[in-house]
């Protein structure tokens, strides 16, 4: 019996060849840009989403500190201008949502750092002074809604940075303090909810970026630590300024600055404890931007690369692959 060669075509050879490497150049995570904002380019500006309109204003263009307000309707795809926030213009302040409420303050004016406090009325297009935070003055902190309460924490006072938290009650306008947090000083640092916990790090104190990383439950008022955020070789997370949001239960840590400004985002799975870093921002790096997510939809835009102030938004499709033709 004569045996016979099989010959495999090298056309079919280089096939499989472009099927794998196709398989591994895989990149996921895309970006599609969105409408670019009406009101005048700024970084370090508050933002928050209610249902499905996200809302953002003050900040620093440069050369003057801002108060303007407004809306972006995130299914229309186009920006509002709102009432003007009555406090003083300021940048580095915090704003969170409880239910349809919106809630800013602290900051930075200009000369010294602040501690009022305000809430907006989302269904009147109104503001309301409330009691000024309890922790006192500072700029750069963390503040976030959840549970039908505001917390307010971490940040810098003038003189020293912090690592307090504060607990705001709006149906009683009153503040107290939260004990437990075992983390490190910090200022800009960031946060997202998942599930109902807020999961807190990144930062900088001293001149070193925070590595340390926490998870807290409002209904225990527990901080428990997680992995660090260097915990792995491969991982390169740690930063200040940047924004932190979640989308179908995973949160992601993105842009912000780092020896220089960063286009990079992390995506964080609270199933395993891991990160995983996926396509960077299609657009100028940056530090000091806003973000809006509605848990299904996740924006990411303005603030500042080196000089240039920014007006762009930009939407995550996380689980897609990445388009340069977009």
């Amino acid at each position: 019996m004569i045996k016979k060669k099989i010959v495999i075509p090298v056309l079919l050879l280089s096939l499989i060849s472009i099927s794998c490497s196709t398989d591994d150049d895989f990149e996921r995570g895309n970006w599609i840009s969105r409408s670019v904002f009406d009101g005048i380019p700024r970084t370090n500006a508050v933002s928050f989403t209610i249902g499905s309109k996200g809302y953002m204003g003050t900040g620093y263009d440069g050369d003057d500190y801002l108060n303007d307000f407004w809306e972006y309707d995130i299914v229309g795809n186009y920006w509002v201008q709102k009432a003007d926030f009555p406090g003083k213009p300021r940048s580095a302040a915090v704003a969170f949502a409880i239910g349809n409420n919106g809630y800013l303050g602290t900051g930075y004016d200009g000369d010294i750092e602040l501690d009022d406090f305000w809430e907006y009325d989302s269904s009147t297009n109104s503001w309301t002074r409330k009691a000024d935070y309890a922790g006192g003055i500072r700029r750069e902190a963390i503040g976030f809604g959840i549970a039908n309460h505001g917390y307010i924490g971490t940040g810098y006072d003038g003189s020293n940075d912090r690592k307090d938290f504060f607990k705001y009650n709006p149906s009683e306008d009153r503040w107290e303090e939260l004990s437990g947090f075992g983390g490190e000083k910090r200022r800009s640092g960031t946060y997202f909810i998942i599930d109902e916990l807020v999961y807190i790090g990144t930062g900088e104190s001293n001149g070193l970026y925070k590595d340390d990383f926490w998870v807290f439950d409002p209904k225990t008022e527990i901080f428990t630590k997680k992995l660090d955020l260097d915990e792995e070789d491969d991982y390169s997370i740690m930063r200040s300024r940047a924004v932190g949001f979640e989308q179908h239960g995973l949160g992601y840590i993105a842009t912000g600055y780092r020896g220089g400004s960063l286009s990079t985002i992390w995506e964080y799975n609270p199933q395993i404890d891991e990160w995983e870093e996926i396509t960077s921002l299609e657009a100028v790096v940056r530090q000091d931007a806003v973000s809006f997510s509605t848990g299904d939809q996740s924006f990411v835009g303005l603030g500042r690369s080196g000089t240039i102030y920014l007006d762009d938004l930009y939407e995550l499709f996380p689980h897609e692959e990445y388009d340069d033709e977009d």
